[in-house]
């Protein structure tokens, strides 16, 4: 009974007690060659639906993720042999977003409790899907664990507590620092409505990240014509290497 139990909390569907309004400064990012991050300054509103039981007087919490496509990723473990690095073990990564952000109105373990985020895998460590690990490497565990701390030493993931400001207990607002090497793709926005860490209600929507301008026509360029996109690579080299050589004949004069 104890698991039946466990499973319904964990698949049962979101109670509708309240709705979300949310409302971004930028619909859609682009990347060119001068980006060099975003901050994307996220807001919103609380209202009870017709059949809420919770009024506005009772507190609840916000939180708010922002993820690149998940993708999987191969994680190579390297140890010295003979004076010299090499990879000696290797595990492939279901399963992992690039950029990560999560910001709450309040300390992470306070405001989301463990059932709701092995649901909705909001925490940094559950974004990381890594199962049928292989037997044969030692501490397989280890290389999820590694994938999330290098992103985090590059700025990739970040987890922004305390960072929502509330008003009212009805509105809510939050600048999230995107990095400047983000990747191409839709990027799932997720709003989080808690009360003593259950999720009260849920808002999805999706942020498009694309290269615009010369970066964007040489990306199509690359990929849907690359013999012209090699010989005009040729062309180009060829230019600045004579262009460097005219100017150091010039400059010897």
């Amino acid at each position: 009974m104890r698991y039946l139990l466990t499973l319904f909390l964990l698949f049962a569907p979101i109670a509708k007690a309240q709705e979300v309004v949310v409302g971004l400064s930028d619909q859609e990012i682009g990347i060119d060659a001068f980006f060099d991050g975003s901050d994307l300054f996220i807001y919103g509103a609380i209202r009870p639906s017709a059949s809420s039981l919770v009024s506005f007087e009772d507190p609840y919490d916000v939180i708010i993720t922002i993820a690149s496509p998940r993708e999987p990723v191969t994680v190579r473990r390297k140890e010295r042999r003979f004076g010299i690095w090499v990879n000696v073990d290797a595990v492939d990564v279901d399963l992992a977003p690039t950029v990560y952000a999560l910001a709450t109105s309040a300390p992470l373990a306070d405001v989301l409790a463990d059932t709701e985020d092995l649901r909705h895998s909001i925490s940094v460590p559950r974004m990381i899907r890594s199962v049928g690990a292989p037997m044969d490497v030692e501490g397989a565990e280890d290389f999820a664990v590694a994938v999330k701390r290098i992103r985090q030493n590059n700025g990739l993931y970040q987890t922004l507590e305390n960072s929502i400001e509330l008003r009212a207990n009805t509105l809510f607002s939050t600048s999230i620092p995107l990095p400047a090497n983000l990747t191409e793709g839709d990027y799932d926005l997720r709003v989080f409505i808690t009360r003593q860490g259950s999720v009260m209600a849920l808002h999805e929507s999706q942020i498009p990240v694309q290269k615009v301008g010369a970066e964007r026509w040489l990306f199509d360029l690359a990929h849907e014509n690359p013999v012209l996109y090699g010989l005009l690579s040729l062309a180009i080299a060829i230019f600045a290497g004579w262009g460097a050589s005219a100017v150091f004949q010039l400059a010897r004069r």
